[in-house]
């Protein structure tokens, strides 16, 4: 009787969840290895969903947690823009583009220009799967696989078929790269896939926060964007700083004038990616007449189509845009004064 006793006073004791002194518990340890990796997987879940926790004040699944975060970027997303609705006033100037030819290299280009978008929308345009309604260069999506998912960062293998144009001439182009994403710096890598013609085709965008509003603080001074939206009062636009750079090395390093033809191929192409992007923040900030993308310029006919293009200096071809950009609206102005 009194070993019964002992046996179910044991039972209950371990149903109360109490500790025993006695050996290696078996089923205990084969539990734990069981949940171990359940653990370990709840563990890392949570490392990225942590934010999503704090605002939601549930668990749920990592997806789900992700769409959270995602509305909350979102609605920080439509207060920055509103300031831009308030006051969509910007001055586009031609970027900065620097095109080098180190050796054993067909080119190394850099580029810098200011955007009147915060970081936030610019890489919602260029990470998005459907941009090829805003990049005209880009002809089809042939695949697009996402390999890593974490949130904030996607690496994502994608192969398309690119339009080209240089001069008189035009194509078509494959393109397979492996594309990393990540929302935390505002960074796109992409490095080619499979080595062919090009033996070596990279490079990175980077977008940074531009506080163009900063007199709005005075007499503070702003050090970070949260100080800044907060002494504004959001009132203050915040605009970006892009930055391309990209490096072209192919298998075989062609002679002039050939390689000088596929050195204005590619640095034309990125040209065009360029003149998309900012006719879409254009859009997207609300079109003023004080601001006239290379679309609209060619609708108007304004100037001759070849002449630009056979300029063979992008500055060059820059500073025709922006006078012919400020010819039309001194015909715009002067159109305004007749009417009234």
């Amino acid at each position: 009787m009194d070993k019964m006793k002992e046996i179910l006073s044991s039972l209950n004791s371990k149903k109360n969840g109490e500790k025993e002194d006695s050996g290696v518990n078996i089923p205990a340890m084969c539990s734990f290895l069981v949940q171990l990796p359940e653990q370990l997987s709840r563990r890392l879940k949570s490392q990225f969903t942590r934010s999503n926790k704090e605002e939601d004040g549930i668990s749920g699944t990592l997806t789900r947690k992700h769409k959270a975060s995602s509305s909350i970027v979102d609605v920080s997303l439509e207060e920055q823009l509103r300031a831009w609705k308030e006051n969509p006033f910007w001055i586009q100037q031609p970027p900065d583009i620097k095109v080098t030819v180190p050796k054993g290299s067909l080119s190394h280009l850099n580029l810098d220009v200011n955007v009147g978008l915060p970081p936030d929308a610019l890489f919602n345009i260029v990470t998005d799967p459907d941009n090829k309604r805003v990049f005209k260069n880009i002809k089809e999506v042939i695949s697009r696989k996402v390999l890593v998912d974490e949130g904030t960062r996607q690496v994502v293998e994608v192969e398309q078929a690119a339009l080209w144009r240089f001069l008189w001439w035009s194509g078509t182009i494959s393109v397979h790269v492996l594309v990393d994403q990540n929302r935390e710096d505002y960074t796109m890598k992409f490095k080619q896939l499979k080595a062919g013609f090009m033996k070596r085709f990279e490079g990175c965008w980077k977008m940074e926060p531009l506080l163009l509003d900063t007199e709005l603080c005075h007499p503070l001074k702003p050090e970070t964007v949260k100080d800044y939206v907060s002494y504004t009062k959001g009132k203050g636009r915040i605009g970006s700083k892009l930055s391309l750079e990209q490096i072209i090395e192919p298998a075989i390093v062609p002679p002039p004038p050939i390689s000088w033809y596929i050195r204005g191929i590619t640095t034309r192409t990125t040209e065009m990616l360029i003149n998309d992007l900012l006719a879409e923040a254009a859009r997207i900030r609300g079109f003023s007449s004080n601001e006239n993308t290379i679309e609209h310029v060619i609708s108007e006919k304004i100037y001759d189509k070849c002449q630009l293009d056979e300029l063979s200096d992008i500055k060059e071809r820059w500073t025709m845009r922006r006078k012919i950009s400020r010819q039309s609206n001194k015909r715009l102005l002067l159109a305004t004064k007749i009417q009234g």
